[in-house]
């Protein structure tokens, strides 16, 4: 009887023995598969963090090489990235024949043309909602306002008064337009879009009337529908 008891004490103590061997053999696997996991997780953080660093870097390597990139791309470069000539129509017209770039920089850039008709801007554009200026503004955002399909008008002082202040009515309910004075140019009064310009010799030139009804929002606008307000402050 004493040795059956006994037996089975044994038996048991075995089957408990047995139990916690296996559960210690779980807890230890369950530590390696946390650890490696971690471990994955960990150089997964690492890769992609060295893959976005390098994707950034990439990205303003390119841009800063392209003198001719996309709207959107910030580079520090003086260059317009504009390359070609005018042509000018029978109506007097002129339009660029060429490149026009649209890489956005961040420092002055020097156009071939006065005022000019495209090539890097500013990635903030002059407000273009029927503004009018009474300082001259600068080209790279006043070109970044052309992209959005503006009219931008410009006059020199040698503008007759009238016509200034009969252009100015015209352009405040004209959405997609604006006005400036501005001191560099070949003729006193002068209109200006994405690739295209024109002198007028005053308010009432039929080629003022013509020229907004082609240009603004014209189908020369590289970004149609993007926006004249929330730009430059007045």
């Amino acid at each position: 009887m004493g040795s059956a008891n006994n037996s089975s004490s044994a038996a048991r103590k075995a089957r408990i023995e047995e139990m916690r061997r296996a559960e210690r053999s779980r807890e230890r696997r369950k530590r390696t598969l946390v650890i490696a996991a971690s471990v994955v997780v960990v150089a997964g953080l690492v890769a992609g963090g060295v893959v976005l660093a390098d994707s950034k870097s990439g990205k303003k390597d390119t841009a800063a090489s392209s003198g001719n990139g996309k709207d959107g791309g910030d580079v520090n470069s003086k260059s317009s990235g504009d390359s070609g000539q005018f042509t000018t129509g029978k109506d007097g017209v002129r339009t660029w024949k060429g490149t026009l770039s649209r890489t956005h920089v961040t420092t002055p850039v020097s156009y071939p043309m006065h005022p000019p008709v495209g090539g890097n801007h500013n990635p903030v554009w002059a407000d273009c909602n029927g503004d009018v200026y009474t300082q001259q503004l600068h080209d790279e955002n006043a070109v970044h306002s052309l992209e959005h399909g503006a009219v931008w008008v410009t006059y020199t002082p040698k503008a007759a008064k009238a016509d200034v202040e009969a252009l100015a009515a015209k352009v405040k309910k004209t959405p997609y337009s604006l006005m400036s004075p501005y001191e560099n140019q070949a003729a006193p009064l002068i209109l200006s879009a994405w690739g295209h310009q024109v002198a007028v010799k005053s308010a009432s030139d039929p080629e003022v009337d013509k020229f907004f009804a082609d240009f603004v929002q014209g189908p020369q606008t590289p970004e149609p529908g993007a926006s004249c307000t929330g730009g430059v402050m007045k």
